[in-house]
Parts: structure tokens; C-alpha cells; sequence
């Protein structure tokens, strides 16, 4: 059964065959895609529970595998491989969706772990029986990933969704961009600049006025918090 299995999307077989008998050895299955185009018509047939995608291909490239799947509304945990640590900051800062990364060459034992946390953080995430969040005049449609603000659809990248509702789920509470780091890309590394940016993005989305922001606030020296007291709004 395929959401059992993780795709492994790369154009070198002899690492395709590397991962496929390292994730063997836990009893975990795999499929196998050589390029981009191939991947994409494997992922309209079927859903995997994980997919590690290499950015460096020929024909289609791990950027535009995983930019169709977002534009898709297909939220599957990607991992991807990356040569260079500028193509991955390139990934982030287009803000494509992508749940962690790993820069060659890396440990296998590391690559399996990585996973294991991203197919986990999955399955726990779809358990929840909750079809929706409400808070304030936030809704957002867990089953559909559609975020509303007073029934007004709101567009969001997948991160800069799952980062609003990270915050929104912990309203009033403060974190520091390290504990973002953790919870929503997965603990690897992230500049400062790539939180800045993206508070900035959902700023634009969910206030009247991003200058002056009433829901999403910094707190000076600490870092974020999401205020939806009664008197938030003045």
C-alpha cells in the first residue's frame, strides 16, 4: 500500500539503491523515481507517507516536483537532497514548502532518522480528530488545509500555513525564532532572516494594518506571540 511507502526521487540509481537497502534494514518500504516528470506521475496515481527528493535533476528538477505538489494541495513530507547549501536557502526563501533537508553527502543513519521524525510528525498530525481550529475570527480547515478570517479565504504557502497555525494553536504564548526553528522547520537550520521574513508574509495576510499588528505581535527581545484577547483589537 503506498501511503505505507516513501517515493525516493533521484537520477543517481546507486544512491536510489543505497537509501532503498538502508530503510530496508527498518523495515521500510520504498518506490523508486529516476527524474522529476516521473515522480509527478507516480504522485497523481498515488500518496506515500514520505518523499526524499533530490533538487539536481535532469528534465525536471526537485524545485518544480515540489512546487506542483504544494500548488496541488498535497502536503506529503518532503525531505530533500541538495549538493549545495545556497540551493536549499534558494528552496526556502521561494517558500515552496519543504519540511527539512539534508546537503550531501550526508550520514544515512542521520537521513533515516530525519525521516522516521517526518513520517511520525505526519502520522500524529493526521490523527487529529479535529476538523477544524477556530480562534478569533481565524478558521482554519484542518482536513482541507483552508484558512479563513471572518470567512474571507486567506492564501497561504504550505510553511507560512503551517507556521500560522502553529502560532494560532498556541495563542498567547511566546516564542523565541529557536523554538519556531523546532517546531515548524524541523529543527535544521534557518537564518534569522527566513523567520523575519516569513512573520512578515503572514502579517501582509491577516492584518489590517501590517505596520501596526494587532494579532501578530513581536515581542521585543523574546520573540512571537499571537493576541487574540478581547481588547486585542482596540
Amino acid at each position: 500500500m503506498a501511503m505505507d511507502e516513501i517515493l525516493l526521487v533521484d537520477d543517481e540509481a546507486p544512491i536510489r539503491l543505497a537509501l532503498e537497502m538502508a530503510f530496508r534494514k527498518e523495515n521500510m518500504k520504498t518506490v523508486q523515481a529516476s527524474d522529476g516528470d516521473e515522480a509527478l506521475a507516480m504522485l497523481r496515481r498515488e500518496h506515500y507517507a514520505l518523499i526524499i527528493l533530490d533538487v539536481m535533476m535532469p528534465n525536471k528538477g526537485g524545485y518544480e516536483v515540489l512546487q506542483a505538489l504544494r500548488t496541488a494541495g498535497d502536503h506529503t513530507p518532503v525531505l530533500m537532497l541538495s549538493g549545495k547549501d545556497d540551493e536549499m536557502n534558494q528552496v526556502l526563501g521561494l517558500g515552496f514548502g519543504v519540511d527539512s533537508y539534508l546537503t550531501k553527502p550526508f550520514h544515512v543513519a542521520v537521513l533515516i532518522q530525519t525521516a522516521k521524525a517526518l513520517i511520525r510528525r505526519s502520522q500524529v498530525y493526521s490523527r487529529n480528530t479535529a476538523s477544524e481550529l477556530l480562534r478569533g475570527p481565524f478558521r482554519i480547515d484542518l482536513r482541507k488545509m483552508e484558512c479563513f478570517k471572518n470567512g474571507v479565504p486567506l492564501v497561504f504557502t504550505a510553511r507560512e500555513l503551517k507556521l500560522f497555525h502553529f502560532l494560532l494553536e498556541n495563542t498567547g504564548q511566546v516564542f523565541s525564532k529557536e523554538q519556531l526553528y523546532h517546531q515548524v522547520w524541523n529543527d535544521f537550520v534557518v537564518d534569522d532572516n527566513t523567520i523575519t521574513v516569513y512573520i512578515k508574509r503572514i502579517r501582509a495576510k491577516i492584518e489590517d494594518n501590517p505596520k501596526k499588528p494587532v494579532y501578530l505581535k513581536t515581542i521585543r527581545g523574546i520573540g512571537y506571540m499571537m493576541d487574540l484577547r478581547e481588547d486585542a483589537n482596540g
